[in-house]
């Protein structure tokens, strides 16, 4: 993932992960060795229009990561993240916990932390596990020193390294450049519909959510991917798009 304008300090550290394959078994694999218990994995989403499609994701879906290419996402939301003022929020009132990435090619670490850190997903995390233990320590940190706790994490390394050797291609070198953004749409604990990526300046609310609504109703996409598909973002190309669910498992 490149840096974002106006974040030139985004991607400077020296520590380098592999990238992750988009792939729900490595997401999985991933949060479920920091923690997650596995009743709660990832899903292919394979279309948000075709209701029959969507009939197979189990619900309620807690969170989103939706994947696209660099150049779709800075035409997206390059002048929304140049108005932002760094985010600056932490304690236990955050509605999310928002985590800055400053190791490069952890966009999908950072999605799926970001799916499993908050809203009805926290029930899912293990007490005593390393992911509870983390949370634990970033709550009342700030930005700069949350990043800086995932950075020397190695259970954060570990799980990650774990996870890269998954998924149907040949895992790709840690020098290799992403070119993909990562972003995550959950429905925080306020009942809105939160954007977290990252590579912004900071979490975006995106408007609220009725009860009975997740983060895969017709409400969320409108709020949060569909945004992404306008002509004024695709042009007259279709760029394509990958998108995982987290959800219950479905019962064998």
């Amino acid at each position: 993932m490149a840096a974002t304008p106006g974040q030139p300090d985004l991607l400077t550290s020296r520590k380098t992960f592999v990238p992750l394959e988009n792939n729900p078994i490595v997401f999985s694999r991933l949060v479920h060795h920091l923690g997650v218990s596995p009743t709660l994995g990832f899903y292919d989403v394979y279309s948000i229009d075709s209701p029959e499609l969507l009939s197979f994701i189990p619900r309620p879906a807690y969170a989103l990561i939706f994947i696209c290419p660099a150049a779709v996402y800075f035409k997206a939301r390059r002048d929304e993240n140049d108005a932002m003022k760094p985010y600056e929020g932490s304690g236990e009132k955050e509605p999310v916990i928002w985590f800055r990435q400053t190791i490069h090619n952890a966009c999908g670490l950072i999605g799926c932390l970001h799916a499993v850190s908050n809203g009805g997903a926290k029930a899912y995390i293990k007490p005593g596990s390393d992911l509870d233990k983390l949370l634990k320590e970033a709550v009342p940190l700030k930005t700069t020193e949350r990043a800086q706790l995932l950075y020397d994490s190695k259970a954060i390394e570990d799980a990650h390294a774990s996870a890269a050797q998954l998924g149907d291609t040949e895992p790709p070198l840690s020098e290799d450049h992403c070119g993909f953004h990562f972003i995550t749409f959950v429905k925080g604990e306020d009942g809105h519909l939160w954007e977290l990526n990252g590579g912004m300046k900071g979490p975006v609310d995106r408007g609220v959510l009725d009860e009975g609504e997740d983060a895969l109703s017709e409400r969320a996409l409108n709020l949060g991917i569909r945004t992404f598909m306008g002509t004024n973002v695709m042009g007259d190309t279709d760029y394509g798009f990958s998108l995982v669910a987290l959800a219950p498992k479905i019962d064998d």
